[in-house]
């Protein structure tokens, strides 16, 4: 009797000490934030996809909804997270900075990449954001792979990525463009590959990575799958059922070198001399079908996705950007370019299932930046639009600065509609760096398709939570952003008359589409107000991972588990 006394006493002690399994349970949900913390912890995804579409506006996904088959964007959003009110909270609104802001989780005031180009106040030159003479060509004769990542200031996911795992996580990173594929990949991605084009349509990386092309992107070359996307660029549908784009014929399009207008069908061999060779691909939606193939080359021969270590392949698709500006938001052709990328985010989910396995990989998918539409065709319907002309402006400060200052050498560059002044002319005339700042800001206003005008002082001394201010200061670097900060008005761009661009401040440019999808993701969507600089953090609570060293964004906790 006494020893079934000692036994039932020992179990209600273990009991109390320890708790049953569905105490235990309640205890961690209480401290740990809900179930499944811990299985995300032992159980990551094998495999990270990051997607960005260059140029992509948000409105791109409800336009051309009806189009879209069951298995690309309908089936990312309709099982994934869609976050609906997703935009940069900064500008520029450019490639290089937008490509390092998803992947640092901040924004240019602290990654360092405020354009794709700018003036350097140090070297008196201008600089290309992933430019490095001091690394060689891999894959080519050319200079096109003398890149690197070292213009960035901070780190990125898949550098922390690399570095939790002790350099045995694999990072791979795809794009046609050089910086596309670089800036996500970080400082210490086992390689970054891009699209050379010209002559040899090749894809090419840097000594930065690697001494030589594995024997796999050697075999991938040599199989010239380039030459069978030269070819005719045609309607995917009916013309006439592309009603949610203007007509194929208008004054608002730009055209390929040899086309005497902008109408399908695109004949691309014909066009092949006059477009730089394989250079034409790039402008077409088959530019995106390559950089796929070569992704999925990557995650078969890399054998990423393979082990219990997360890995991570990052994809750009560029050609979208490139379509974009030469035919607008309106064209068929952008049009065109998206229904054809729906069928690759298809293919590409759909390879992932059989190669990783589905359920265990994660997908984003977002923007580097939006876009303007056409000014011109803007202007024709009635709404206030137009074109910056920056020679004019550039003849009327000559003017001002020799009657203000006696002297024309105060501007010493000009990028990113940011001024750069000469300081040490400035203290040699003895004056004020900030009065000359606000002298500057206050001609400007004075001139047409100019809507605001800022100081580096006060953007550096401000506290702006909202608006326009807020978005120039996040975009603002002390080391590197220029003296005077100039903002055009709504649907003004400097560019030509056909085609448009990007990089301002306003909505179009900064509301983008933002989906995730896979392990880890509760589906979904959210009205709530996100922005790029939060991508890199919620990754990094979903793989449990330091966040990038850098990082400003905040996790968005409705998508995790």
């Amino acid at each position: 009797m006494r020893i079934h006394y000692f036994r039932l006493y020992t179990v209600l002690l273990a009991f109390v000490l320890v708790g049953s399994p569905r105490l235990e349970a309640q205890v961690n949900t209480r401290e740990h934030g809900g179930p499944g913390v811990a299985d995300a912890f032992e159980n990551p995804p094998r495999l990270v996809v990051g997607i960005v579409v260059d140029q992509m506006r948000y409105d791109y996904l409800t336009r051309f909804w009806d189009h879209y088959g069951k298995k690309g964007f309908k089936r990312l959003i309709g099982e994934g997270f869609l976050g609906k009110n997703h935009h940069f909270g900064y500008a520029p609104t450019s490639t290089g900075p937008g490509h390092a802001s998803v992947y640092t989780g901040t924004t240019p005031s602290g990654h360092g990449i405020i354009g794709n180009n700018w003036y350097d106040k140090n070297t008196d030159s201008g600089v290309y954001c992933v430019g490095d003479p001091s690394k060689t060509s891999v894959g080519t004769t050319t200079n096109a792979g003398q890149y690197s990542p070292h213009r960035l200031m901070t780190t990125t996911i898949t550098d922390q990525l690399r570095l939790h795992y002790q350099m045995r996580s694999k990072v791979i990173s795809v794009a046609i463009k050089d910086r596309g594929a670089i800036l996500p990949g970080g400082h210490t991605a086992n390689a970054a590959y891009w699209f050379e084009g010209g002559a040899s349509g090749d894809w090419i990386s840097s000594s930065h990575y690697m001494d030589a092309l594995p024997a796999w992107v050697q075999v991938f070359n040599a199989s010239n799958l380039a030459e069978l996307y030269m070819q005719l660029w045609k309607l995917s549908h009916k013309p006439e059922t592309y009603v949610e784009s203007g007509p194929d014929n208008v004054p608002y399009e730009g055209v390929f070198p040899g086309e005497a207008a902008p109408v399908f069908p695109h004949d691309l061999p014909a066009l092949w001399a006059a477009n730089g060779g394989y250079n034409l691909l790039k402008a077409t939606p088959f530019g995106n079908s390559l950089t796929l193939d070569f992704a999925l080359e990557a995650l078969e021969k890399e054998g990423l996705g393979a082990d219990e270590i997360t890995d991570f392949l990052a994809i750009s698709f560029s050609s979208t950007d490139y379509v974009g500006h030469i035919y607008g938001v309106n064209s068929k052709e952008i049009q065109d370019t998206y229904i054809r990328l729906d069928e690759e985010l298809e293919r590409l989910l759909k390879e992932l299932d059989r190669s990783v396995g589905e359920g265990a990989y994660t997908v984003f998918l977002t923007a580097d930046h939006g876009v303007s539409p056409v000014p011109a065709y803007l202007a024709d319907a009635g709404i206030p639009a137009g074109y910056l002309y920056k020679s004019k402006m550039h003849e009327r400060l000559g003017e001002f600065m020799s009657f203000t200052f006696g002297t024309t050498d105060l501007l010493k560059g000009f990028s990113n509609n940011q001024l750069f002044l000469d300081h040490d002319l400035m203290r040699n005339l003895e004056l004020d760096p900030e009065d000359v700042r606000t002298q500057f800001a206050e001609e400007l206003l004075k001139y047409d398709g100019i809507y605001m005008v800022y100081t580096s002082g006060q953007l550096r001394n401000g506290s702006f939570t909202e608006g326009i201010e807020a978005i120039l200061k996040n975009g603002y670097n002390q080391k590197r952003s220029g003296d005077v900060i100039l903002v055009p008005p709504p649907a003004y761009i400097e560019y030509s008359e056909t085609g448009t661009s990007h990089g301002s401040p306003h909505i179009y440019d900064t509301h983008v589409p933002l989906i995730f999808y896979g392990k880890g993701v509760v589906p979904g969507s959210t009205v709530r107000k996100t922005y790029i600089r939060d991508i890199a953090p919620t990754l990094a609570v979903m793989l449990g991972i330091a966040f990038p060293n850098g990082s400003t964004g905040t996790a968005i906790g409705e998508v995790l588990e």
